[in-house]
């Protein structure tokens, strides 16, 4: 394509880094906006500037991909009604060995719920019981929640309905849903696999470390589980007890005291300490004012009236919470009259069917754009009441983000820029040598995280198409899929490479879940080796058929 005027040239830069800006930092000081409105304020620009003109604005908008991404997200709210994420989260917990077991569970689950549901849908879903599960086992939430984040990534990575990118590259490729999934399965489940390595290997110490911290974290279960029980937890309001101004532990340690059981509790409380940054728990030594006033027999006496202190505690919080449970479900049976739980219990599993079906639908390669509205408007039908509410759910600034997003990358492309770059890269970055499928997946990795990743396969999708066509219609196919592959993996480069990492953290930030808050630079520690390991191992299994 030819460059455009140069006052086109300038003009469309503008309009794109203004669209860009917005998109990656909606918060910018000089316009906070955010990114719906940073994106139409992008598509805007464009057409005051006649970079396109108003009807190329309109026709630069992919309807189907708008449609495909309506309809799985109004599929996704009925699922989650229907408490196929509850249970999900409950199967995290089922029979679970220990810390070891339950990250690599969240890694498959999340998955594999993530290449169905998309990876932004189960992030927002799974997060809360995750910071549950995590709490209830005194276990530190950060390998979970980034077990969490990474793995939905990679297994959105799967299916044309696993993340928007890998819808615009399933509409525009036309490439079934089933020579998608087969394509790119082999590399999702094995780079589902090496994250979970990298994650066991990364936090290998801190999930083995038991800490003597459970006691009192154990008293403050007593007082907090009520919350647990009795309502679903949302990210702003779900509130943890810290040791320095919890007035409830500090009466029941308190009232343990004034049972002539104040030692080991007043020993422990003054040896606990939180590590905020790391995630990971200390345990701090016993004072030497201690060692002194009653030496190391002591010290043995204390320690073994922590662990009946502890055992004590432990039996007490079983019992209330069983206690609470049952008394929570016998008030939820006595509630509900039989016919009321057969009734949901049809509905549920009409919900099931329904999304199973459209599933094999679009195995079987029925256009998926309507097969995913099809599938919404019959859970509609089905659920027999107004639809507002669960319509009110979806997320209609993220369509509108999309339309802005289509006009911003379509006047962008008219600049000729695009064209001219790629011009230059595309000699060596062709995918029938191990060096081109190289330097390929590195441009699509460096891009999707500076220009975020739907936009790199807006910019790159045709052209990485249309060079491989010329070898052969198979390896057009291929390049489709190595593009879906890199661009989703990507994300787990940086804090900032996926909406689904930001979600899983600003959740666990407003939890403020032993003090954790991820940050930047503990992400990149952990995203850079994963990312570059996954992506490369998974590259050589990306086949089509």
């Amino acid at each position: 394509m030819a460059m455009a005027s140069t006052i086109n040239i300038v003009l469309g830069c503008i309009g794109f880094g203004v669209f860009w800006v917005l998109a990656v930092f909606p918060a910018v000081p000089l316009l906070p906006i955010g990114r719906t409105a940073g994106a139409l304020f992008g598509a805007m620009l464009m057409v005051i500037f006649r970079v396109i003109s108003p009807d190329e604005a309109y026709e630069a908008i992919d309807l189907p991909i708008l449609g495909l991404l309506f309809g799985t997200m109004v599929v996704s709210v009925y699922l989650e009604r229907a408490d196929m994420f509850k249970y999900l989260g409950k199967l995290l917990s089922w029979k679970s060995r220990g810390g070891k077991d339950l990250l690599f569970r969240v890694c498959l689950i999340s998955a594999f719920a993530s290449a169905l549901f998309t990876n932004d849908t189960s992030c927002v879903v799974l997060t809360e019981f995750i910071l549950k599960i995590a709490r209830q086992n005194h276990l530190p939430p950060q390998p979970f929640l980034l077990a969490l984040a990474s793995s939905s990534n990679i297994g959105s990575a799967a299916t044309p309905i696993g993340n928007p990118q890998n819808l615009v590259i399933a509409v525009q490729s036309k490439i079934s849903f089933e020579k998608f999934l087969f394509g790119v399965f082999p590399a999702m489940l094995l780079g589902v696999l090496l994250n979970a390595t990298v994650l066991l290997c990364y936090f290998w110490k801190l999930l083995s470390v038991v800490s003597d911290q459970e006691v009192v974290e154990e008293a403050g279960d007593l007082f907090a589980e009520d919350e647990v029980t009795s309502h679903r937890f949302s990210p702003a309001t779900m509130s943890h007890l810290s040791f320095e101004n919890s007035q409830e532990i500090n009466s029941a340690l308190d009232a343990n005291a004034a049972n002539g059981d104040s030692e080991p509790f007043e020993s422990f409380r003054s040896r606990a300490v939180v590590d905020g940054e790391s995630g990971g728990i200390e345990s701090a030594r016993i004072s030497s004012a201690s060692r002194d006033a009653f030496g190391s027999v002591g010290i043995s006496q204390r320690r073994e009236d922590v662990s009946s202190s502890r055992r004590h505690v432990r039996n007490i919080g079983i019992n209330r919470m069983n206690s609470a449970e049952a008394s929570s479900s016998q008030c939820s049976e006595d509630k509900d009259s039989p016919a009321e739980r057969w009734k949901r219990l049809m509905w549920k599993a009409s919900v099931y069917l329904v999304t199973i079906g459209m599933l094999i639908s679009l195995l079987v390669g029925l256009n998926m754009s309507w097969t995913a509205i099809t599938a919404a408007l019959a859970l509609v039908v089905l659920d027999f009441k107004d639809a507002r509410p669960c319509l009110e759910k979806v997320s209609y600034s993220l369509l509108i983000f999309f339309c802005g997003m289509f006009i911003a990358v379509d006047g962008f492309n008219k600049t000729g820029i695009p064209s001219t770059l790629w011009e230059v890269v595309e000699p060596y970055s062709r995918i029938n040598n191990i060096g081109g499928i190289a330097l390929l997946s590195l441009v699509i990795l460096v891009l999707s995280n500076v220009a975020s990743n739907v936009p790199t396969v807006l910019l790159l999708g045709g052209r990485v198409a249309a060079s491989a066509a010329s070898i052969s219609a198979s390896d057009e196919a291929r390049a489709w899929l190595i593009l879906a592959w890199v661009s989703t993996v990507a994300g787990n480069l940086s804090l900032l490479g996926s909406a689904a990492n930001l979600i899983v953290c600003e959740q666990a930030r407003r939890a403020q879940f032993f003090g954790y808050n991820l940050s930047f630079w503990s992400h990149l520690r952990f995203g850079v080796p994963s990312t570059i390991i996954v992506i490369a191992i998974g590259l050589p299994l990306i086949r089509s058929y």
